[in-house]
C-alpha cells in the first residue's frame, strides 16, 4: 500500500497531507531494525521529520494509519513478515524496516484433533478466537458470527432496526 501527498489533491487531501508530517524514528527506536508487533494489535512509531510517502510491503500481514503529525499506527493482520519504507519529498529513503507480525505469546492453548486445529484463549475463561490456521469449518462459522456481531452492531450506530 503506497500512500502519495500531492499538493495538488482536493482539499481534504491537502488536510490530510499536512496532518502527516513525519519523518525519522526517536532515538532508541532507530536502533532496532526490526519491528515485531503482534497479530490483531497496534504498535504506535513516533516520528519527528516531514514524509511524502508511506508504503507497507503487504498490507495483508500489516497495515498503517496516521494517528496524528508525528504518530502512525502499525496493526498486525495476518502471520509475517513485511517492510515499512517511509519517503520523504525528494524521494529519500528516512525509514527501511522490516515488520514480523507474531501470534501472542500468553493465554493461547492449541487443541489437536488429528490435523484439524483449534484456538482458545485461556485469560482466566477459555474462548474461541477468530485464528488463522484453525480448523476451516470452525474458522468459518466464527468468522460468520463476527460478521453478525459487527453488523448488529453497524446497523444500531446507523439508528436503524434489525429486521428478520
Amino acid at each position: 500500500m503506497v500512500f502519495r501527498f500531492r499538493p495538488e489533491q482536493s482539499a481534504r487531501g491537502l488536510v490530510l497531507a499536512t496532518a502527516i508530517a513525519i519523518g525519522s524514528l526517536q532515538p532508541g527506536q532507530a536502533a532496532n531494525r526490526t519491528i515485531e508487533v503482534l497479530i490483531d494489535q497496534a504498535t504506535m512509531l513516533r516520528l519527528e521529520r516531514s514524509a511524502a510517502e508511506i508504503v507497507v510491503g503487504n498490507p495483508s500481514i500489516a497495515d498503517v494509519a496516521v494517528q496524528s503529525s508525528k504518530v502512525i499506527v502499525l496493526t498486525g493482520k495476518s502471520y509475517g513478515e513485511t517492510n515499512l519504507i517511509v519517503l520523504d519529498s525528494q524521494g529519500k529513503t528516512l525509514i527501511n524496516r522490516r515488520v514480523v507480525v507474531q501470534e501472542p505469546r500468553e493465554g493461547y492453548v492449541t487443541v489437536y484433533r488429528g490435523t484439524a486445529r483449534t484456538t482458545l484463549h485461556c485469560a482466566p475463561n477459555c474462548e474461541m478466537p477468530l485464528v488463522i490456521g484453525d480448523e476451516p469449518t470452525h474458522f468459518e462459522n466464527l468468522a460468520k458470527e463476527i460478521r453478525t456481531k459487527q453488523a448488529i452492531g453497524q446497523t444500531s450506530a446507523e439508528g436503524e432496526t434489525q429486521s428478520d
